[in-house]
């Protein structure tokens, strides 16, 4: 089992989640709130792995997100232009939110013994070349199921990049995968570029 996570910055916003297994067959798509009901889930079910789609790490030399600083991006952000997609800095306004939850939330996963990635569906659905969401749910959810992702059923935005982050989560698995960045600063998983695949 994998199990995708589109993190919301606060509790009392929608975080739209995935289980996904090795055949690529939806077993449940859901949305929550609070980190409570995510560990939760990944007690019950177990997964090989947990791809959550917020900024799991500060980058080298920045402590925290409170203190100034001008130390703004990780090597895997930098990674990611090069490839020519967009993000926001983690430390921008809301993202500061984001990051500190997904930090926190990493921490508790791996506390009761989870493998946890760092994964942008945006970013995935560029390299994978399928729509992202702004350019229509459906349009999203059509490109998801070319991928080959069965029995696929959706409530909102959310939902679909978690079950984009939990097929990210499965190409890591099989090994299908690139890491941007440097391990000791914290990587962002992604899929190989569809366009160099052989």
């Amino acid at each position: 089992m994998i199990l995708g996570i589109d993190l919301a910055g606060s509790e009392k916003r929608p975080t739209g989640i995935c289980v996904l297994n090795e055949k690529m067959e939806i077993i449940e798509v859901k949305t929550l709130f609070k980190d409570e009901e995510i560990i939760e889930i990944a007690k019950k079910i177990k997964p090989k792995i947990i791809a959550i789609d917020a900024p799991l790490s500060l980058p080298k030399g920045r402590k925290s997100l409170k203190k100034r600083s001008n130390i703004h991006f990780r090597k895997c952000d930098k990674e990611l232009w090069k490839f020519g997609i967009k993000f926001f800095p983690i430390t921008l306004g809301p993202m500061r939110k984001l990051t500190e939850r997904g930090i926190k939330l990493k921490k508790k996963l791996e506390g009761v013994g989870f493998k946890v990635i760092e994964v942008y569906p945006g970013g995935a659905q560029d390299l994978l070349g399928i729509p992202r969401k702004q350019k229509g749910l459906e349009k999203l959810a059509s490109g998801l199921k070319k991928l080959g992702i069965k029995g696929l059923k959706y409530k909102n935005e959310h939902e679909l990049d978690a079950i984009t982050a939990a097929y990210v989560g499965l190409l890591f698995l099989k090994g299908d995968y690139i890491a941007l960045g440097d391990k000791d600063e914290g990587q962002i998983i992604m899929p190989k570029p569809y366009f160099s695949k052989n």
